[in-house]
This record gives structure tokens, C-alpha cells and sequence, in this order.
């Protein structure tokens, strides 16, 4: 009897071991934020890897992502409402809502990506020509797998209708 009762308690802390692990907030694969994170501590250092950014140099890029972060948080705070509306509105099929939305999101979006390009741009004015090169293609190569994951939901969208 005995025997039994340790193998009962070690199962249950086994267990209960284990459904907190799964459980912990910030485990996982791609950690606490998903795949990017919040900072981008894991993009940072693969971006860093690939061009071989020296020290001064990943200071230089950390402090212009600080920056830009800083400068641009008023304008992505106030657009998640936007966003997380339109979102709603798609959902709830709601065509006249979303129609109402679209201008602003359109706008939003481009303005998202006018600060994605002059961050991109000041971190290409670091870099040396060759490093400088390397960047552009990583560009062309994220873009080119956004491109096929854009057709391939909008196969798998227009397959579910």
C-alpha cells in the first residue's frame, strides 16, 4: 500500500509539474510575445548574425528601434482601436462599419509603413556597402515569402466559400 501512495503522489507532482510548465505564460516555441517578440531580442540577433554587425553597430540599430519606438507609440496606441474595430466589424460582417473603417485603416497602414521605411533607412545608413547589400536581399527574400503567404490565404479563403 505504501508503494502505491508514492507512486500516486510522484504521477500527481509529475502532473501538476507539468500542466504548469505547458501553462507558464512566455513558454513555449516563440516565447512570451510570439515569433518576433517584443523587442525582437531573437530577430535582433539573427539580423545581427546574417550581416555581421559589430558591436558599435548593434548599439547604433538597438538605439534607432529605441527611438522610433518612442517617437511612433502614440500613433500605433491609438490605431489598435482602429484596428481591433475593423476587425470586429469583418467579423460581425458588419459591411457598413467596415466600409466606414477602411479609409482610416488604408491610412494608418500607410503612414505604419512610411515609419517602417525611414527606421529601415536610417539602419541602412549604418551599415557598410556590402552589409548594406545583404539588407536589400533580406528585404526581397521577407517580402517574396509574405507575397505566398498572401495567395495561399486567399486560395484557402476562396476554397471555404
Amino acid at each position: 500500500m505504501k508503494i502505491n501512495n508514492k507512486w500516486m503522489t510522484m504521477a500527481a507532482a509529475l502532473t501538476m509539474t507539468a500542466t504548469l510548465a505547458v501553462a507558464a505564460p512566455g513558454e513555449g516555441k516563440h516565447g512570451k510575445h510570439g515569433r518576433h517578440g517584443r523587442g525582437g531580442s531573437e530577430l535582433g540577433q539573427r539580423f545581427a548574425e546574417k550581416l555581421n554587425l559589430t558591436e558599435a553597430q548593434k548599439a547604433q540599430v538597438q538605439e534607432i528601434r529605441k527611438a522610433s519606438s518612442e517617437r511612433n507609440k502614440a500613433l500605433y496606441e491609438s490605431s489598435r482601436d482602429t484596428f481591433k474595430q475593423f476587425r470586429e466589424a469583418k467579423k460581425a460582417n458588419d459591411t457598413a462599419k467596415v466600409e466606414a473603417l477602411k479609409p482610416q485603416v488604408q491610412s494608418l497602414r500607410t503612414q505604419m509603413q512610411q515609419l517602417r521605411e525611414a527606421e529601415q533607412a536610417s539602419i541602412a545608413a549604418i551599415l557598410t556597402p556590402e552589409q548594406r547589400a545583404q539588407f536589400e536581399t533580406m528585404k526581397a527574400e521577407r517580402e517574396a515569402r509574405r507575397g505566398e503567404r498572401g495567395e495561399r490565404g486567399k486560395r484557402h479563403r476562396s476554397e471555404r466559400q
